[in-house]
């Protein structure tokens, strides 16, 4: 049976749970190694036809099993965040922004009921929970945990969807972020924490002061905590709060035993530790997903300080390399869900897409409805100074009668409503993905811009304007009320 309505998942092996009621799951009691074997299983599986979450139960060397794939669907992801319309999550956030407390005491009582909503959001501390079953202090060691080499040229065993929690020491504003980390010893591991992220920040904060960063990686928590580690949320949301506001409940979080940082109570595995600016080692290459491997790079150095887990913890994995695999799906969601935003700061805008192939920052397609010349560019110059948008590549506008989702329908509104010379903007020395394999420099590259919009005489149309082929109404109606006389069936 499918989830019922608000109902949500307290941890990832409720999900799991669910996930196997529904046939979404496939258990793998074969022995497999995490040297390169899982990561081809799970790229396979996606790559062929988009299959099922896949949980390793025989895994060589450990005892912990390792599950992949877990959000590898749109159907899975709406059984993760109990919804049909990811927008919802955007749209929450956007309310919270709107919320204003009227005057007069009827209204503020009418008002209570959505107060109580939005104090259900916040996170909740609590002395002890599933994570804290197992604890780890002196003896900690990341040796016990099947952690998977992906690809053959890849420097190492990467953890990869470990989300890092950290705080602003100025604000203490929690961030998660999922960054990958390079293990290089039995308490050793690299950060790749890009510049942009704010992870990153954090960082870089306290290397001004000279002092370590305390952090905690989870790997496996419930849901709405992992997506909202991979979501760009905005500056000065504390991410617990975000994620309570994506499932409308808050999350449960314990104190580390080594360091002064929250988690989930429910995690299966966390690290403890810090990273110290004083120490910085040599990371990669990997295999990203953009589908070529990411050259080596000095980052700071992550030291383990103590684990905490459940008995029998589940190792939560994801695997990427050249789209359409798990991370594309997220990244939908993604967009799905920050489109109200996008809409709050720039109301022109109808739709927007970032194609799976494009790897999240390479190419937005926006659909507006267009009122004055130039609005397009605008809207580009707009949207490049948002958040993670500011590292998307190109962008590319059209008019609201384009369909965003389909590619084919953009192609046409390039060709035919955009003249190279006059409608296309670059901007040089602008940030970029570090993951960008075409940048000539690290983290500064170049930025396009293509107005597929219709143009007016204002923005140098002077031709007449020519009328598109459209067929007649009437004939529309008719067709479709004999559609199945045809034999036509849709």
């Amino acid at each position: 049976m499918e989830k019922s309505i608000n109902v949500y998942f307290d941890s990832l092996r409720e999900y799991v749970e669910s996930l196997e009621k529904v046939g979404q799951l496939r258990r793998i009691r074969t022995k497999v190694s995490v040297d390169l074997e899982i990561a081809e299983i799970l790229r396979r599986v996606m790559y062929k036809n988009q299959g099922p979450a896949i949980l390793f139960e025989n895994v060589e060397g450990f005892k912990i099993p390792v599950l992949g794939n877990a959000f590898g669907s749109l159907r899975r992801l709406k059984m993760a965040l109990d919804m049909e319309n990811f927008e919802e999550i955007g749209e929450r956030m956007t309310t919270l922004t709107k919320l204003k407390i009227p005057h007069g005491l009827l209204n503020k009582v009418k008002m209570l009921p959505k107060l109580s909503e939005i104090s259900n959001y916040g996170p909740k501390s609590t002395s002890s929970g599933p994570v804290t079953e197992i604890v780890e202090t002196s003896k900690a060691t990341l040796d016990s945990l099947p952690i998977i080499k992906s690809f053959p040229k890849d420097s190492g065993r990467f953890i990869t969807f470990g989300i890092t929690v950290s705080k602003n020491p100025e604000t203490q504003v929690r961030n998660l972020g999922v960054y990958r980390l390079q293990v290089i010893g039995s308490k050793k591991a690299i950060m790749h924490w890009q510049v942009h992220k704010r992870g990153a920040l954090h960082y870089q904060m306290n290397k001004e002061k000279m002092q370590k960063t305390e952090v905690a990686i989870v790997i496996g928590a419930d849901p709405a905590t992992v997506f909202s580690a991979v979501a760009p949320v905005p500056e000065g949301l504390d991410k617990f709060l975000f994620a309570g506001i994506t499932r409308g409940k808050g999350i449960e979080l314990v104190k580390c035993k080594t360091v002064d940082v929250e988690v989930p109570a429910s995690a299966e595995v966390v690290l403890e530790g810090y990273v110290d600016p004083s120490e910085m080692n040599i990371e990669g290459p990997f295999g990203d997903h953009t589908g070529y491997y990411t050259p080596p790079e000095r980052y700071p150095t992550f030291t383990l300080t103590g684990i905490m887990m459940r008995n029998n913890p589940i190792y939560l994995t994801t695997v990427v390399g050249k789209p359409i695999l798990e991370d594309a799906y997220i990244g939908k969601v993604i967009e799905r869900s920050f489109l109200p935003l996008v809409k709050m700061f720039q109301p022109e805008v109808v739709d927007f897409s970032l194609p799976a192939a494009g790897w999240f920052q390479g190419i937005a397609i926006v659909s507006i409805k267009k009122r004055y010349p130039g609005q397009a560019k605008k809207v580009m110059m707009g949207l490049w100074g948002m958040g993670q948008l500011s590292l998307t590549k190109i962008l590319i506008v059209v008019d609201e009668d384009v369909s965003v989702h389909d590619i084919n329908d953009v192609i046409w509104a390039v060709t035919t409503r955009s003249d190279p010379k006059r409608d296309t903007m670059l901007i040089e020395n602008a940030p970029t993905d570090s993951l960008d394999p075409a940048s000539p420099l690290l983290n500064l590259g170049s930025k396009m811009g293509i107005d597929a919009t219709k143009k007016t005489k204002e923005e140098g149309f002077e031709r007449p304007v020519q009328e598109e082929a459209l067929p007649d109404k009437s004939t529309i109606n008719l067709v479709t009320k004999k559609w199945n006389e045809y034999g036509l069936q849709e």
